[in-house]
């Protein structure tokens, strides 16, 4: 087991003399929970764009953070410039940050420590609509932070984005070579959300440590057709 990174990165290298064949089926690109009680997310526009280049330049992972509340608009932008749907053409629905084959493996789901308007607990991104869908009320702080072997931060920040994949989305087409793009459209999304959150004077810090059925058991996941990637936390610096 040891020499698994190893194996995995030399049985998923393409070869011209063996390409996989390409599946027939094509899963959904959009996870709804329908029964969950809706929350409407605001328009937001920031009033004082800031360059790509500031910031680039300003851009850090921040661990502490400020006890006041995220608003429910910076929330909005946020969500939509690290994972929403930024145009439509040709009938299909393209995003903010890239992904292999257009194929969007990725959903978010949030723990909400400390967001105006909002309640507590774990909420699910719903992507077409734009809003967020409560799956569980309550103070989940504790729960996440000792998820994320015990880093502090996501007890104190205002919000914890967790991102998942849904696999069947990139395997039918891309077989088992299908996990090394879901890590990179992960990657690209956090990035995302690391610039936007900077391009509204906010803090983020992405976080690969975890205990991964920790997390997927308070997201009420099966940790194999869905299972979490990464997470990163958001708040205003300390």
């Amino acid at each position: 087991m040891n020499d698994i990174g190893d194996r995995f990165q030399q049985q998923t290298k393409y070869d011209p003399r063996s390409m996989p064949q390409r599946g027939l089926v094509r899963a959904s690109l959009y996870k709804e929970y329908p029964e969950a009680p809706k929350v409407e997310l605001v328009a937001f526009e920031p009033t004082s764009p800031m360059s790509l280049d500031r910031t680039l330049r300003h851009r850090k992972s921040i661990r502490n953070f400020q006890q006041g509340p995220l608003s429910k608009g910076r929330l909005s932008y946020l969500l939509w410039a690290s994972t929403g749907i930024q145009r439509t053409e040709a009938g299909y629905e393209f995003r903010t940050a890239p992904s292999a084959g257009a194929l969007y493996p990725i959903e978010t789901y949030l723990i909400v420590n400390n967001v105006r308007g909002l309640d507590k607990g774990l909420y699910h991104y719903a992507i077409r609509g734009h809003y967020l869908e409560q799956l569980k009320q309550g103070d989940f702080s504790a729960a996440i932070a000792a998820a994320a072997l015990g880093q502090s931060m996501c007890a104190g920040a205002a919000v914890v984005f967790i991102w998942t994949a849904v696999f069947a989305r990139c395997k039918w087409k891309y077989g088992q070579r299908a996990y090394r793009y879901i890590y990179l459209d992960a990657g690209h999304i956090a990035e995302n959300l690391a610039l936007a959150a900077v391009s509204l004077n906010l803090g983020s810090c992405e976080i690969g440590a975890l205990y991964d059925d920790r997390v997927n058991s308070l997201l009420d996941i099966d940790g194999t057709a869905e299972s979490v990637i990464c997470m990163a936390v958001v708040g205003a610096p300390a």
